[in-house]
């Protein structure tokens, strides 16, 4: 990575936060972690497809509804990476371990909430969020749904420990873990749905004990003391409220934001329930092979975080900058590379899945198109807005995100589906759009330099 480093770097009278060699060893880790967290996921629509289409729509219906309801609690982790990073980044590491064991319980907190109201009534939530589906579809669609919601809190905790391990710039840990759980995951998977042929109901255990295995993984290894933050003590149960302020100034829009947007996705799911099994199914498909496309992207927005929230704790921004600029060319890199192969051999990819030939149609049709725009437009979309939450500017990407996803995204689809008879491709060619329209507020954004006066630590 030596030859990304930027001149704004380079001429920067401080000592650089993070060398080479130690972005090497975050970033790494982080973009493995992220292809390993999409496999879980995706090694059950890939199992499930030998059960049948109804079985893998019950599934990606469920997926999209928990999609909205992880993003939520991942968006209170970023809240906390973004706090712990800046008092990192200022010294202050008595500040930081307060601010970790809050956010564990903020985590713990909002996670079993939304679990013990999805588990209270499944197939209403079901029924009113994607209306009236097939019996068999609904029904696969319930148990998925009951198992996931078990599964909450495990993976809150996960997610809150891995966070706190990335604020510290150690992406190694949550790496292991991840490949703990995606190894219990895949085992469990082909005993359950090959071996005993108990179909979703397989998959909804496994994903369940793998996250379940990895959030006591990672509650062990946070308690060490060896760790800059540790959490060795949560009871009694003390909220300080200073730390909960700071870490829902971001968590909170940022939540919003991911909820809204997700909430969103979920709606366009239901237009694309409106277009049949096929549909869903190559839908479904598209879904998970969009995944892996954005693992690099994924990955290096959480670098972001850390490295750019460092810099701003340290009050540094000459450096935040410079680090800003060097991860977006590594961004934009490494996304080229998963997205290319792709974009050169998805008829191979796609008849790898077991679909109809109405659904493969589809998919080789949106397939190409998605995988040229991961390259071009996605990273400045997603990745890059990471440096302005790091410096405390979640308020602003919530309000564009928002209104993007809401007023392209789904108002669009809904009217090239609904009155323009486009199919699945309309949905997708939406998003697109969407992406671009993020790009322009962001990148205006970030030249205007508004984000430097925003404040976070109080």
């Amino acid at each position: 990575m030596e030859q990304f480093q930027s001149k704004e770097l380079n001429s920067t009278s401080a000592k650089p936060i993070f060398s080479s060699s130690a972005l090497r060893q975050l970033i790494i880790p982080l973009i493995l972690e992220q292809l390993l967290a999409m496999t879980v996921g995706l090694a059950a629509v890939i199992m499930i497809t030998k059960v049948g289409e109804a079985a893998v729509s019950g599934v990606s219906l469920v997926d999209s509804l928990n999609v909205l309801i992880i993003s939520i609690l991942s968006a209170l982790c970023t809240g906390g990476a973004v706090v712990c990073a800046q008092y990192i980044g200022r010294q202050e590491i008595e500040n930081a371990r307060i601010s970790a064991r809050q956010l564990v319980y903020i985590s713990l907190f909002f996670s079993i909430a939304f679990g013990a109201v999805l588990l209270c009534a499944p197939r209403f939530f079901i029924q009113l969020i994607f209306g009236a589906l097939d019996e068999t579809v609904a029904e696969s669609a319930r148990i998925y749904l009951l198992f996931s919601a078990i599964s909450f809190p495990f993976l809150a905790l996960y997610n809150a420990c891995a966070a706190l391990f990335r604020a510290m710039g150690n992406s190694r840990i949550s790496l292991y873990v991840s490949l703990v759980m995606n190894i219990v995951n895949i085992s469990i998977n082909a005993l359950l749905i090959y071996g005993l042929k108990i179909g979703v109901l397989g998959a909804g255990i496994a994903t369940a004990t793998a996250r379940a295995v990895a959030a006591v993984l990672m509650m062990l290894l946070i308690r060490s003391k060896s760790n800059v933050i540790y959490v060795r003590h949560l009871l009694p149960v003390r909220f300080e409220k200073n730390m909960v302020q700071s870490i829902l100034s971001i968590g909170i829009p940022n939540g919003l934001e991911n909820g809204m947007f997700n909430f969103g996705k979920l709606l366009v799911q239901t237009l694309v329930a409106w277009l049949g099994t096929s549909a869903i199914a190559a839908n479904a498909i598209i879904g998970s092979i969009f995944n892996i496309a954005v693992v690099p992207g994924m990955g290096m927005s959480l670098a972001v975080l850390t490295v750019v929230g460092q810099c701003i704790g340290a009050g540094d921004y000459p450096q935040a900058i410079a680090y800003t600029k060097k991860l977006m060319i590594i961004t934009y890199l490494t996304m080229m590379a998963v997205n290319i192969p792709i974009l050169l051999f998805s008829g191979p990819i796609v008849r790898w899945f077991s679909l109809s030939p109405e659904a493969e149609a589809i998919t080789l049709q949106v397939l190409p198109v998605i995988a040229i725009s991961c390259c071009i437009v996605w990273p400045y979309s997603f990745a890059f807005p990471n440096a302005l939450r790091a410096a405390g500017d979640a308020r602003y990407t919530m309000i564009v995100s928002t209104c993007s996803m809401w007023a392209v995204r789904f108002g669009l689809s809904y009217l090239l589906i609904k009155h323009f008879q486009f199919g699945l491709e309309g949905v997708w060619y939406c998003m697109i759009v969407d992406w671009i329209v993020r790009c322009v507020f962001f990148f205006f954004r970030y030249r205007g330099g508004q984000w430097k006066t925003k404040t976070v630590l109080r």
